[in-house]
């Protein structure tokens, strides 16, 4: 296993700087970003601006007009008041969910499994996804900031992939999440998700595409990098391990949301951006996805299609 995937965030951006040097990356970032409200100043830690230097190789204007973006998105989306209730839904088939084990580093893991989806709900999608990387991050040990995903691909066909949600999920992560992702393991991908990995894997970083490990059940020297990474005791069957208690059971993890909600928040009250969402607005219709999915089809038979994933590093 390349030893870089158990350190923890900016994957060594720091280091290659002298302390006055790193320092003063950071200063420049601030006085850059100019006066900050209470929550904003509070999100800009040094390991925070730390991660922006790194997604930008070490470029402070460009760090710093990615800060402010996710500054902006944050105000305005409010991923912090994101609670369990309003998200319930989307989780109920377990298709992203945070594991109860962590990796042998500590950090915390996502399981997503696509075949699970279970709404044509655009902007529930991308609130689940919000709720969870949130989650995750906020159940990190102090000595790490990235975390790791398990990515079950068993069931999968490519009528679970919408481009517009996969878009809009890379721009997410992309540009509000940089240097969270420590390892990404796909797990038994079928043949067609290979294809489409690879047409995908030029437009990424080559510091991006190492995250990602491609593992199968059937071959011993790929399964090596899961024993290596996990405790296999703890790690659910679905992945080679040996807990059968450890697979998603929806009771059992809402109870652990709305303990987490309650730890993290003080309290269970759901965003005002959320109660704005009705079933109405927060469901595509069977004709507006029928006409996407239509776009979607022309868009890669005409060969123009775009990859949701630029050069920035998650």
């Amino acid at each position: 296993m390349n030893s870089d995937s158990n350190k923890s965030s900016s994957n060594g951006f720091e280091k290659s700087l002298t302390p006055e040097e790193y320092l003063n990356k950071i200063n420049e970032v601030r006085t850059l970003l100019g006066p900050l409200t209470e929550k904003s100043s509070e999100f800009c830690s040094d390991a925070a601006i730390t991660r922006y230097l790194a997604a930008r190789n070490g470029h402070v204007k460009k760090a710093t007009k990615m800060l402010k973006e996710t500054l902006k998105w944050r105000a305005q989306y409010k991923p912090e008041e994101i609670r369990w209730e309003e998200i319930a839904r989307e989780a109920e088939t377990g298709k992203i969910y945070r594991a109860n084990c962590t990796d042998k580093y500590g950090r915390t893991v996502l399981v997503m499994r696509p075949s699970c989806q279970n709404t044509k709900s655009y902007k529930g999608q991308i609130r689940i996804l919000v709720y969870c990387m949130e989650n995750a991050i906020l159940n990190l040990p102090d000595n790490q900031e990235q975390m790791v995903w398990l990515i079950d691909f068993h069931g999968f066909n490519m009528s679970h992939i919408s481009l517009k949600v996969s878009r809009e999920t890379a721009h997410v992560l992309q540009e509000h999440y940089p240097e969270r992702l420590g390892l990404a393991i796909v797990y038994n991908p079928p043949k067609i998700f290979e294809s489409f990995y690879k047409m995908v894997k030029p437009f990424l970083e080559p510091k991006t595409s190492n995250k990602v490990k491609f593992v199968y059940s059937d071959d011993n020297l790929s399964n090596k990098l899961l024993e290596d990474l996990f405790d296999m005791e703890q790690l659910e069957v679905a992945f080679g391990g040996k807990n059968s208690d450890a697979g998603f059971n929806f009771e059992k993890y809402a109870e652990r949301m709305r303990e987490d909600d309650l730890k993290f928040y003080g309290n269970t009250t759901v965003s005002s951006t959320s109660a704005h969402l009705t079933n109405s607005d927060s469901e595509v219709s069977d004709s507006e996805m029928k006409y996407l999915e239509d776009k979607e089809d022309e868009t890669i038979e005409n060969g123009t299609l775009q990859s949701p994933l630029d050069t920035t590093k998650i």
